[in-house]
């Protein structure tokens, strides 16, 4: 029974000992004191100039399109594991994944249609 339970009882111990031996090295570790300059304290926005806040307003297609994104990828995430077992449930896993396929493919092409893709 430890045999199914190893792989699992080494990954925990791993993140587990993570987190806890960062914690444990910031009160180990010394403090440098932060020179409090002026140029350090000014904000650094990666070299562009700070506008008024609120002036820029990002279009709803930037949104649609991180939707996307995020639907996609989620879905090849989903795809690997019936792609690892494929072999062993047969026809099955891939009737699941073209229909899970299709339930995201549909909303795409509906997208792109309506021009929801587009950036004009």
């Amino acid at each position: 029974m430890l045999d199914n339970w190893l792989p699992f009882l080494i990954y925990a111990l791993f993140a587990a000992a993570i987190p806890a031996s960062m914690i444990a090295l910031s009160f180990v570790l010394p403090r440098r004191p932060v020179s409090r300059t002026r140029q350090r304290m000014l904000p650094f926005e990666s070299g562009v100039s700070e506008g008024a806040p609120g002036t820029q307003r990002f279009p709803v297609q930037f949104y649609l399109v991180a939707i996307l994104f995020i639907v996609f990828d989620i879905e090849i995430v989903f795809l690997y594991p019936v792609a690892v077992v494929l072999g062993d449930v047969g026809w099955f896993a891939l009737g699941a994944a073209a229909f899970f396929l299709a339930a995201l493919v549909l909303p795409l092409v509906y997208d792109w249609k309506k021009g929801a893709l587009d950036w004009n």
